[in-house]
């Protein structure tokens, strides 16, 4: 009983202190929510409990489908062309290096997968610091979001192998994924011809005022059951609710604040738990480990200059200057990226000491891109200002 209580001060403690550390040091807030969480276990203060796990898991969940929350289909199919076409191109070439690099220095097969992976989580953060007007950082949102779309993919991809290993178990899960994908894609279809012949019918389904909150339960309804969906199917949960996500974006356009009061509810309470508990699973003696150091300054590396290449195809769009802060903005995957490692660990494919690696890249790359955002866009001298307005 002590431990349970010692747990729900000690968050309680992290919740509310979380965004004044953030504040006072000028970084984001999962990585201090992340470090606070370590200190706390490594005190002993918070220990392993059943629990707490459960609920971080529903916070990650949750995560994921706030994630998808991010991304309106239409609005990605509507995109410029020539912008939606070097963010494709970009994404070939970021897939092609990740392989080069995986099979050329020989390392684990995950990082085909970890050196591309995005998340359009730390990219919606610089939205609130520097505006919707900047074009480098609209098309990181539209290409993050292709991304992270993939890389939501091959994670479901590369958990079923985790899971199931090279037998009919693998190869069932990904009948089902493939079938699962396809039947989305037909209830799009179907939703989109629904809605064009009875648009009334979105707001008797999710007014635009509603004492009751049904937008809410709705959304909330949808994410419960694709979880059971998922479960039933022995598919990865995430893809699930990050298809969720998108469902009511997608479709449900209408209430702008249903993103806000989701993500109020998610960032204010369920996922500090999940980051939380991230930081409980970090072994702070591992930093003072020299490989866990080195390995994860290598993983920060790879993850930027894979970008960074990459980011050549937008050099005539935006100029160097702006392709620089675009590559930047691209190299904070840090949901996505603990949730590979938290993934991997799970199934014990990768190691503690790999794992405390993966976790401690996904803080300095929060840290350091961040902070090299604000100084290179502070910098006025050089640069090119080419005006290139998005149809979005």
């Amino acid at each position: 009983m002590q431990n349970e209580l010692n747990i729900i001060i000690t968050l309680a403690f992290i919740i509310f202190a979380s965004p004044y550390i953030s504040r006072m040091f000028r970084i984001s807030i999962a990585p201090v929510e992340i470090m606070l969480g370590s200190v706390a276990g490594f005190m002993g203060i918070i220990v392993p409990n059943e629990t707490f796990w459960l609920i971080s898991n529903v916070g990650f969940l949750f995560l994921m489908f706030l994630a998808g929350m991010e991304i309106d289909l239409r609005l990605v199919l509507s995109a410029d062309k020539k912008l939606l076409k070097n963010g494709f191109i970009y994404l070939a070439i970021l897939y092609f290096l990740a392989s080069a690099v995986t099979f050329g220095f020989d390392l684990d097969r995950l990082f085909v997968i970890i050196i591309p992976i995005m998340s359009v989580g730390m990219i919606f953060t610089l939205f609130k610091e520097y505006g919707k007007e900047e074009t480098w950082l609209n098309a990181s949102m539209l290409v993050g979001c292709l991304g992270e779309l993939f890389s939501i993919v091959f994670l479901t991809f590369a958990s079923s192998y985790m899971q199931f290993g090279n037998h009919s178990g693998f190869w069932i899960s990904i009948a089902y994924l493939l079938g699962f994908m396809g039947l989305s894609v037909l209830i799009y279809k179907l939703f989109v011809v629904l809605f064009w012949w009875y648009p009334s019918l979105k707001t008797i389904i999710m007014p635009y005022y509603d004492k009751n909150e049904k937008d809410i339960r709705l959304s909330i309804a949808l994410f419960l059951v694709m979880i059971a969906l998922m479960i039933h199917l022995h598919l990865e949960i995430v893809f699930g609710v990050f298809i969720a996500g998108m469902f009511v974006t997608t479709f449900f356009g209408h209430k702008k604040d249903l993103p806000h009061k989701l993500g109020s509810f998610g960032f204010g309470f369920l996922v500090p738990i999940f980051f939380v508990y991230i930081g409980t699973t970090l072994k702070l003696d591992m930093l003072l480990n020299k490989d866990v150091l080195n390995y994860a300054f290598l993983i920060t590396i790879m993850i930027f200059l894979c970008r960074f290449v990459s980011s050549f195809v937008f050099l005539r769009m935006f100029g160097f200057k702006k392709m620089l802060l675009f590559a930047l903005s691209q190299s904070m995957p840090l949901t996505l990226l603990v949730a590979v490692a938290t993934i991997a660990h799970s199934y014990g494919d990768m190691s503690e000491q790999a794992y405390s690696s993966f976790i401690l890249a996904s803080l300095l790359q929060a840290v350091i891109m961040m902070i090299s955002i604000k100084i290179i866009n502070n910098y006025k001298k050089g640069g090119r200002y080419e005006k290139y307005s998005n149809s979005n």
